[in-house]
């Protein structure tokens, strides 16, 4: 068989007409919507549910509250069902255009399964990246405002720093020692209080060239104040050398209280645009900034992860339904799409613990769906 017998048995020199392309975009993208709305209210609802619970034991708390709280998840819900909508959406796509003839009547024509998914494959990848760009700002924005009303309302205890421990570990720059000198903070117990950072005691290493320590200071209490760390009653203590009082000491610093008070936040209150700066002054500070990460990498792979959706929804449905099967196929298809979820959250919890580095424990599920979708097309098309 000729090149050229080869590529027109493939399909492959026969162009998709515009007027298809738009028809296939239109009817992919309007189920793929359709089914992100409906599982986000289903989530959004055992979400309010769960807050109303939590509201019944709070008297002084009105039950709008929890209503209010539901409202401003829903972004957060709907980014995080993105690639389930496109999944389920794309299988009952792909499968009622198989179940009309549609598809058979596309492939009769000569057209390949690669050139038919072109259309809706761009809709996935143009759906991901609009989460990913411009959805994230809004929903990172109202989570944050979700957590202020949960933390305000719903729970005791204080803000979000007296949620992660109460305790706080600092590594900061520390000129005055060398080039290379660092100081390590360390406070035992944190909290806010009128808008201000109250350390108890209150531990600080300050480390020359080559982690040599200089001085040790000891304080019982202290404070973050514009541009240093204020410690009282402090106590200075130099290598094989006696405690010396050093009364109120101020260690110099380029951390604020909103910077502080934002690392202790989750990584879902900030958003794409804004992660990469603050993993920078994180690991600068000392602050550990694997979630972080772990999510920034997480939203760079969710347009080609709602591809890959779309493709595993295809290799699924768009078998011929006279073939039978149909329950077992799709079934099989939304199976598949939990296996790759439970993938992504055990990977997930690898990359948080450190044993699986962040870039790998994001994209590592992506490019097992992958792979699996380009395994059933091959299968699909070229038996």
């Amino acid at each position: 068989m000729s090149l050229d017998a080869f590529v027109r048995s493939k399909g492959w020199g026969t162009g998709v007409s515009v007027t298809l392309s738009l028809y296939l975009a239109r009817q992919f993208t309007a189920a793929v919507m359709a089914m992100i709305l409906a599982l986000t209210g289903l989530v959004s609802l055992f979400d309010c549910i769960d807050l109303l619970r939590r509201v019944a034991s709070k008297p002084h708390v009105p039950s709008s509250m929890a209503l209010k709280i539901a409202c401003l998840h829903i972004p957060y819900f709907a980014i995080t069902i993105l690639p389930f909508g496109v999944l389920l959406g794309g299988i009952v796509c792909f499968w009622r255009l198989t179940r009309s003839s549609e598809l058979i009547v596309a492939r009769a024509a000569g057209i390949s399964a690669w050139q038919f998914l072109a259309a809706p494959l761009a809709c996935a990848l143009l759906i991901g990246t609009t989460a990913t760009t411009l959805v994230t700002p809004l929903s990172s924005m109202m989570y944050r405002r979700a957590e202020l009303l949960d933390d305000t309302y719903l729970r005791t205890g204080g803000g979000p720093l007296a949620l992660n421990g109460g305790s706080l570990w600092v590594r900061q720059p520390d000129r005055q020692n060398g080039a290379d000198g660092v100081a390590i903070l360390y406070a035992r117990v944190v909290h806010m209080r009128g808008g201000t950072i109250h350390l108890q005691e209150v531990s600080v290493f300050r480390l020359g060239d080559h982690d040599r320590l200089v001085l040790r200071i000891e304080a019982p209490r202290g404070e973050l104040d514009p541009g240093h760390w204020t410690l009282e009653d402090a106590s200075s203590i130099r290598p094989d050398h006696l405690p010396v009082p050093a009364g109120t000491y101020e260690l110099p610093t380029n951390l604020t209280v909103p910077r502080v008070e934002e690392s202790f936040a989750s990584p879902e209150t900030m958003s794409v645009w804004a992660l990469p700066g603050f993993i920078h002054l994180l690991e600068r500070s000392g602050f550990t900034s694997i979630r972080h990460r772990l999510h920034f990498q997480t939203l760079l792979a969710l347009p080609i992860l709602a591809g890959t959706m779309a493709l595993v929804a295809a290799g699924f449905s768009m078998r011929p339904s006279r073939r039978g099967g149909v329950a077992r196929m799709i079934g099989s298809g939304v199976a598949a799409g939990f296996v790759l979820f439970t993938v992504s959250k055990v990977a997930a919890q690898f990359g948080e613990s450190g044993a699986l580095p962040p870039v790998l424990a994001a994209w590592a599920p992506t490019g097992a769906g992958l792979c699996l979708a380009i395994a059933l097309l091959l299968h699909l098309e070229d038996g």
